[in-house]
Order: structure tokens, then C-alpha cells, then sequence
């Protein structure tokens, strides 16, 4: 909004704190439900008799179709204003996770899963949009220091909740807790954002590139897919040419946005960006590198609760090895480390996650029948993890750096939207490789498989990260903070970012 916007006053907003906890509660809710169902695979076989492919669409399709709409989401918010597409997007989300706890059957839940995601892609985008519309300056600066970091944890608690609620079994409802815990949370957030955040108009002129948006879902689906469904099937032609398929869509979207740019109408994404080779080569890394984090992710909690009969509490316990040593990772890359030494925290990173993969190796292969215990492995998982906290807290800064200022919002939304899709596909690929060894019972081999394709991808992105630029771009920078403040308000699209 930029500063002759009739409906901004000199005085801050009274409320503007009150608008801050419903933005960090709502995306919050948003952002678990990335994982909050990891550890309900054994229910949901139980109860709705989910094979090895329908848990993967189950966790892969919201992902899919969140990280497919992102950008999307981001001009709907541009065209018809943040505060209606959130109030919208926390209505669907809501309502989408009262239809999952009530599904029938496998093939209902998946397809509200997709609901969820699509309704999370409209809801993310508008919360850093809100937030600059109603903070400015050092305000505005401490806002985003509160913001980013309580975001990242949504992801982490994720699986430890799914795994108290499914265990808990309360009431009765078993793993439909995991999407009715969304009812309360999102109607009060709803109420609480009709009545106090402020109605500002969006601007119809932007134009919502529609043709643009098919193409990436189209895309997008024709890769999951046959990921999702190859292995079970047996890998037969289809799969191969809906893979196929998928990147001739990819080069088709990336086409026609340059001609709707050149035609003077509104792209998606600025057609700028993908010229630049080390934005380009960046988002293959992040594809690379939140597929491996997220499949193994959940690689761990399925071997955990398959293969070592874990319940899912004890599942979701399991994960903070994993959490700890990303937080550690992060906290140590984003307070020092990062500024000290540039792009080299994103070569020790993934070579300190590849050292726990082998110690995780050797870990799994020193298990012994019976007398497994979380603790057998989890000096591997938390070395691992702080490698990936290393990443993860410096990843998009090095990949910004290498964008104009005035791309900065159109390159955050695609970098967050290439990231849940990657994750989309992580799971996909991950959930294929495990399964294909458990169904013989061998589960730890499963989990060696595993660790091979994230060592091949990890080894990957290490090469990828040799051509990013040396420094990353300061913090505040990449959430428009600094245009923010010169023209009284946000960036040009900077509300399409998600933070990590």
C-alpha cells in the first residue's frame, strides 16, 4: 500500500497487536497440518483401510495443492484485498478440516486434503501483507523477528501433536482430533479478524493471470502423481509420460509468462527472475533439498511406528531429536554464522547432514531385536538436523541476494511455493522407497534406501550451492521491510513470501 492510500492515518492502528497474535495463530494452524498427520498412517489403515499410497496423497496432496496456489493467493490478495482473502482462506481452511475429520473413506479425506491445501495457498500469502498494512518502521522490524521464528515452529511441533491427539484418542475421535483441534482455533481467529482487522481495498486493476496458474497446477499434479502411483503400479508407460508431460508444462508456464509480460498484462511471477541463472539454479535447490528433509521426515516417523511398533505419541516424540538439532542448526546459521563465513554455511550444512546419515547407518545397523529404543538412534537424527537448521535458516536470504529489490515479492512467493511442492514430492519419492521394502518386512533397509536417494539429492544441492551468491540478503530486506519504510508501505508483491 503505498503512501497516498487515503486509508492510512498518521496514528497506528489501536489494534494492530490483537491483528499480529490472529495472523501468527492462523498460519500456525496452517502450517501444522503440513505434518500434524505424519504419525497417523497406523490409524488411518485401521480406520479407513489407507494403503501405502493413500497416506502418501494424504500427506503429499496438501502440500501439492498449497504450494501450487501460493503465488496465486498472493495476487488474489493484490486484486481483492489481503484482509477478504484471509478472512476467506481461514473460512475454507476451517470448514476443509471439519470435512476431513468427517471423511468416510480414504478417497474423501484425500480430496478435502486438497481442499485444505488450496484454502492454506489463499490463506499464508496475506499475513505479511496484513501485517506491513498495519506496522511500519522499528515496529515492523520486531514484528517480522516475532513472526519468522514462531512460523518455523508450526512444522516442528506438527507430528508431536498429531501424536498426542491420535494416542490420546479423546472422546473417542482417534486421528479426526488431529483436523477438529482446527475447529475452535480457526472459528475464534475468524471472529477475532472480522472484528479487528481493518478493511482495505484491494486494486482491481490488478489482472489474475489464470492461464499461468492451470499450467503450474497441471504441472504439478502430472509430476506427483505418477511419483505417488508408480511404484504401487509397477512403473507402466503412463507414469513416464505424465512425467514427461509435467516438463513440457513447466517450459510452457515459463513461455507464457514472458509473453504475457511482453503483451503488458500482469504474469504471475516476473518473468525477470528466470533469466537470472542463480535464481533459476535456486530453486532446484530448494526443490532438492526440502524433498530430502521432508521424505526423510517422514521416512523416520514410518519406520518408527511400522517397523518398530511405535505408538503415535511415542512416533511424534520421536521426532524431536530431529527438532532440537534443527532448531539448534538454525538458531547457530541465523545469529552468526550465516553473516560470518556468506554461502559457506550452505556447504557445511548439508555435509554435516550427510555425516548423520552415515551415523544414522551405522545406528540402524547396530539395532538388535526387541530392545529398540528412540535413543539408539538419536545422536544420527540430531546431527542431521543441525545441518538442516543450518540451511533452512540461511536458504532463501542467499537465493533473494541475487534478485533486483523490486522482485523481491515475486521471487519470495515462488521460493515458497517450490518449497511445498518440493515437499510434496520428497514425500511421494521417500514414501515409494520405504514402502517398497517394507511390504517384505525388511524396514531398516527401507530406511538405509532411504538415506541414499537424500544422500544423492544432499550431494546435489551441495553443488548447487557453489553458484549462489557469496552473501545473502540481510533479513528485514527480504521481507520489504526497507521499501516499507521509504514509501510508507509494502514492498510490490512482498506479501506473497512465506516464512521458513
Amino acid at each position: 500500500m503505498s503512501s497516498d492510500d487515503p486509508t492510512r492515518t498518521t496514528e497506528p492502528y489501536r489494534w494492530r497487536w490483537l491483528i499480529l497474535v490472529v495472523m501468527i495463530v492462523a498460519e500456525v494452524m496452517d502450517l501444522l497440518d503440513a505434518s500434524i498427520v505424519n504419525v497417523a498412517g497406523p490409524a488411518l489403515e485401521k480406520s479407513l483401510g489407507a494403503s501405502s499410497v493413500g497416506l502418501q496423497w494424504v500427506i503429499g496432496g496438501y502440500a501439492l495443492t498449497l504450494g501450487a496456489g501460493l503465488v496465486l493467493g498472493g495476487r488474489l490478495g493484490d486484486r481483492y484485498g489481503r484482509r477478504r482473502m484471509f478472512l476467506t482462506g481461514l473460512a475454507a481452511f476451517t470448514l476443509s478440516s471439519l470435512l476431513c475429520a468427517l471423511s468416510p473413506n480414504i478417497e474423501s479425506l484425500i480430496a478435502f486434503r486438497l481442499l485444505q491445501g488450496t484454502a492454506g495457498a489463499m490463506l499464508l500469502p496475506q499475513g505479511l501483507g496484513l501485517l506491513r498494512e498495519n506496522f511500519s518502521g522499528p515496529e515492523l522490524t520486531k514484528v517480522f523477528a516475532i513472526f519468522g521464528p514462531v512460523l518455523g515452529l508450526g512444522g516442528i511441533i506438527g507430528p508431536v501433536l498429531g501424536g498426542f491427539l491420535i494416542e490420546g484418542d479423546f472422546f473417542g475421535l482417534g486421528w479426526r482430533s488431529v483436523f477438529l483441534i482446527n475447529l475452535p482455533i480457526g472459528l475464534a481467529a475468524l471472529a477475532i479478524a472480522a472484528r479487528f482487522v481493518p478493511k482495505r481495498r484491494g486494486d482491481r486493476t490488478v489482472r489474475v493471470d489464470m492461464v499461468g496458474a492451470g499450467l503450474i497446477v497441471a504441472s504439478c499434479a502430472l509430476l506427483v502423481l505418477p511419483l505417488n502411483q508408480g511404484q504401487e503400479d509397477g512403473w507402466p508407460l503412463w507414469t513416464w509420460l505424465c512425467m514427461a508431460a509435467s516438463v513440457v508444462g513447466f517450459g510452457l508456464f515459463t513461455l507464457q509468462q514472458r509473453r504475457t509480460a511482453a503483451a503488458g498484462r500482469e504474469p504471475l511471477v516476473t518473468p525477470g527472475l528466470l533469466r537470472k541463472p542463480a535464481f533459476t539454479i535456486g530453486l532446484g535447490g530448494i526443490a532438492l533439498f526440502f524433498g530430502g528433509l521432508i521424505g526423510t521426515q517422514l521416512v523416520l516417523t514410518l519406520f518408527l511406528q511400522i517397523g518398530q511398533h511405535f505408538s503415535a505419541g511415542d512416533a511424534g516424540l520421536g521426532n524431536l531429536p530431529l527438532a532440537v538439532g534443527t532448531a539448534i542448526g538454525g538458531a547457530v546459521s541465523g545469529a552468526f554464522l550465516a553473516d560470518k563465513i556468506g554461502r559457506r554455511v550452505l556447504q557445511a550444512g548439508p555435509l554435516i547432514q550427510l555425516a548423520g546419515a552415515v551415523l544414522l547407518w551405522f545406528e540402524l545397523d547396530g539395532l538388535s531385536a526387541g530392545s529398540f529404543s528412540i535413543w539408539d538412534i538419536a545422536p544420527g537424527v540430531a546431527v542431521a538436523g543441525i545441518g538442516a537448521g543450518m540451511v533452512i535458516a540461511a536458504l532463501f536470504s542467499f537465493i533473494l541476494a541475487a534478485v533486483d529489490d523490486d522482485e523481491i515479492g515475486s521471487a519470495s512467493g515462488v521460493l515458497s511455493a517450490v518449497q511445498a511442492i518440493g515437499g510434496s514430492i520428497g514425500v511421494a519419492v521417500f514414501g515409494s522407497v520405504f514402502f517398497a521394502q517394507a511390504k517384505t518386512g525388511d524396514f531398516t533397509t527401507g530406511f538405509h534406501h532411504a538415506l541414499i536417494v537424500q544422500a544423492c539429492l544432499l550431494v546435489v544441492f551441495l553443488a548447487i550451492t557453489f553458484l549462489l551468491p557469496k552473501q545473502g540478503r540481510p533479513e528485514e530486506e527480504q521481507h520489504g521491510v526497507n521499501a516499507a519504510a521509504a514509501d510508507g508501505g509494502s514492498a510490490p508483491g512482498a506479501e506473497q513470501g512465506v516464512a521458513v
